[in-house]
């Protein structure tokens, strides 16, 4: 992006300083997979010193704003306003199985809008970035939502809950009253690119129950950047749902009401 903010350029300055970490961290992690545990204890590690990394980017660079990490949790900053929304390793069971599929989100929020948003995917050198007002785009071309129109050519991502969510039953039904009207449906691991996917037209929407903030503050700018639309499935405000779904703006209502298709009381747009 040629016309990118001093902030926005710090963003990206931040994500690539932790991902050649994470880069490293991943080719060790591949040697570690015959003790599951011993792998997992050195994702943990990996997670934690990559938002170190960007903690120290991005607070040095902008030491008033406030804080919100996965790891880290929440630190208010001398600036009530702002403050940065960041998932140092999104698709962590991605990388603890040595698939080359998960991101760094970082999402800039002002007032309680997120204002600039950074979706990086390492193993693709992909640098998904929008802000607010100037469009989104991938590494130095912009992109937009798909333009299809029928239910049956269109590709829908979403995450699959695991270890007995309480979740996994809806989401169940969504596949069953969704995958009979599409050309398909995948499941990648990573709710950050899912959303930076949709931006990019590669997938014509997503859906998904259970989130975090973390998850999805960058990637939902990056969809309204694109031309794409996105909501809750509860009726609250979307960043603070948890449960998104977010399309092209020519099958979201579609989609949308076949998801929620078994509760129909919560129908309104949030």
């Amino acid at each position: 992006m040629s016309t990118a903010s001093p902030t926005l350029n710090v963003m990206i300055r931040a994500v690539r300083r932790a991902a050649r970490a994470l880069v490293r961290d991943f080719g060790e992690v591949e040697n570690l997979q015959v003790s599951m545990k011993s792998a997992g204890d050195f994702v943990s590690k990996a997670d934690i010193r990559a938002e170190q990394i960007l903690r120290e980017e991005l607070l040095g660079a902008r030491p008033a704003y406030g804080w919100l990490g996965e790891e880290g949790g929440e630190t208010p900053g001398r600036d009530p306003t702002r403050r940065w929304i960041v998932d140092p390793l999104d698709g962590t069971s991605n990388f603890l199985h040595g698939i080359p599929h998960w991101a760094i989100s970082v999402a800039l929020e002002h007032k309680g809008e997120i204002v600039a948003g950074v979706v990086y995917d390492p193993a693709k050198d992909e640098m998904f970035t929008a802000e607010k007002g100037a469009g989104a785009w991938l590494n130095d071309r912009r992109i937009r939502a798909s333009g299809r129109r029928d239910l049956i050519e269109c590709l829908f991502a979403t995450g699959v809950p695991f270890a007995a969510s309480a979740d996994l039953p809806s989401t169940l039904a969504d596949l069953a009253r969704l995958m009979p009207h599409c050309a398909g449906v995948r499941r990648f691991g990573s709710a950050a690119l899912d959303l930076a996917w949709v931006a990019a037209g590669r997938y014509d929407g997503f859906w998904e129950r259970g989130l975090n903030r973390w998850d999805i503050a960058a990637g939902l700018l990056l969809v309204q950047e694109a031309g794409g639309l996105s909501a809750s499935l509860t009726g609250q405000p979307v960043l603070a749902s948890g449960a998104v779904v977010a399309a092209n703006p020519q099958v979201f209502d579609r989609l949308r009401a076949i998801l929620l298709a078994a509760e129909p009381s919560r129908a309104t747009r949030g």
